[in-house]
């Protein structure tokens, strides 16, 4: 039976870290995966915890430094206080809902992990010494610029840090291309450096297996941001040539808890692929980017005369309310990522009763 994660007497509806790898060993055995959605918003966070309710499913939501910036407001801009102002509301808002969320940070480069990640680290710190849940329970590096050595090296001083306080790391070794918010790929990357190799992937193991565990965002060819179809080239099958290589190697208990990086625009057969062959999590952003925007628009070009004070006209306080369009958006951002649960196959698999 999967081990209970509770503090006091009452189940957290954000995980506990018990919970959180109760949930990534759900997953695994039973082959799906979980969305991580991008969140920079009280109402975009209130749309992933809709559609995780509404489809029984666990899930991550997660924040990149840029969502931390924004958050914060335009006159700071301090992404640790605008990421953790968005930490602490989802805390609050999940105690409304019967099913597990788990929060993450989402790409943090080398250069900023200093004042990003540690400080952040250091928030759960000071929670668990007061016996309350981690803030995070997962937290991005993202190091895959620099030579793999170098990577695994300042992956080790993380994975370290987040292991003193049971917090999972997430690496990525290869670059996964394409521009988003703070990702190092660019839309020139190399196409060899679109793919992990067999032998990255055993480095990975012998760098960190010792140290923590860790989720591993192995590159197939996936590009962050939304291309036509043809554009990219995944091979779905560079994870299991190097899953077999590092478990034929060091035995199962090796097998990597896999991440699928710039999974908007995948198609349905590349991404039930891929659970098969142990990812546990994929990002979705760049969709549920447009599928909250997308509501926006029609409301502005139907309500037009309405929201816009014209020729001394008054406009409809109704239509330019900015709930009018933000309930409206919540509900195209939530039925996306509802979709991304069916993709995933995590409808209906929610474990939160279990642990």
């Amino acid at each position: 039976m999967l081990s209970c994660g509770v503090y006091g007497s009452r189940i957290m509806p954000v995980a506990t870290p018990k919970q959180f790898e109760a949930m990534l060993d759900a997953a695994q055995q039973g082959g799906y995966a979980y969305p991580a959605i991008n969140c920079s918003s009280i109402v975009t966070i209130n749309a992933a915890l809709k559609a995780f309710a509404d489809q029984k499913s666990d899930g991550i939501i997660q924040f990149s430094t840029g969502a931390g910036q924004f958050a914060s407001g335009l006159n700071h801009k301090n992404t640790v206080h605008g990421t953790i102002a968005l930490a602490e509301a989802t805390h609050r808002l999940a105690e409304q809902y019967d099913v597990l969320v788990a929060l993450n940070t989402d790409h943090c480069r080398p250069h900023v992990a200093p004042d990003f990640l540690k400080p952040l680290i250091e928030e759960t710190a000071k929670r668990r010494a007061k016996g309350e849940n981690n803030l995070f329970q997962n937290h991005m590096l993202d190091a895959s610029e620099l030579p793999l050595a170098e990577n695994m090296e300042i992956s080790q001083e993380y994975l370290k840090l987040c292991a003193e306080n049971e917090i999972i790391l997430e690496v990525e070794a290869g670059v996964v291309g394409g521009e988003e918010d703070g990702a190092a790929g660019t839309e020139d990357t190399p196409d060899e450096d679109l793919y992990t190799t067999t032998e990255d992937m055993i480095a990975v193991h012998e760098a960190l297996a010792s140290l923590g565990r860790f989720t591993f965002a192995a590159t197939f060819g996936n590009v962050h941001g939304h291309y036509k179809p043809g554009a990219v080239k995944l091979r779905p099958e560079i994870l299991k040539e190097g899953q077999d290589a590092v478990t034929g190697k060091y035995g199962a208990d090796s097998s990597f808890d896999l991440v699928f990086h710039g999974g908007s625009g995948s198609t349905l057969e590349e991404i039930r692929e891929t659970l098969g062959y142990g990812v546990v999590k994929m990002n979705v952003d760049t969709d549920t980017q447009y599928a909250f925007t997308r509501p926006i628009a029609d409301h502005m070009l139907k309500n037009y005369d309405n929201v816009i004070k014209v020729d001394g006209e008054i406009g409809n306080k109704k239509a330019y309310d900015p709930r009018a369009y933000l309930k409206a958006a919540e509900e195209g951002m939530a039925a996306r990522i509802a979709e991304a649960c069916d993709d995933l196959l995590s409808t209906g698999k929610t474990i939160s009763g279990n642990v």
